[in-house]
């Protein structure tokens, strides 16, 4: 956030932010709090009843409160749907990525 990505928010500019609870929480409310400064919009993807960021974000997605080393896998989830979906919205053609190249040769 420090250095770029902070310059470009502002009301028209979305922000996907993840913020379970755990030891990254604080720093990541933080970055939420210098995106609501900057009036950009927060969409948060947060451990179910964390009231504290309903109160900071714009959109929460919520998925269940888990261990430190499981939150990123449930997480992956809900980002690939929200990714998915904001592409069928766009008009992108989510199986033919533009600029995509193979990476594996097939016989």
């Amino acid at each position: 956030m420090k250095h770029g990505p902070i310059a470009l928010i502002d009301e028209n500019m979305p922000v996907v932010a993840l913020v379970p609870k755990d030891s990254t929480y604080d720093r990541m409310m933080g970055n939420v709090e210098e995106v609501r400064a900057r009036d950009g919009r927060v969409i948060a993807l947060a451990h179910e009843g964390d009231r504290e960021i309903k109160a900071k974000a714009d959109w929460v997605i919520t998925v269940p409160a888990t261990s430190e080393l499981l939150s990123p896998i449930l997480m992956a989830i809900p980002l690939q749907l929200l990714a998915y979906h904001v592409a069928v919205r766009l008009g992108r053609d989510v199986d033919q990525p533009r600029n995509l190249a193979k990476s594996v040769t097939v016989e």
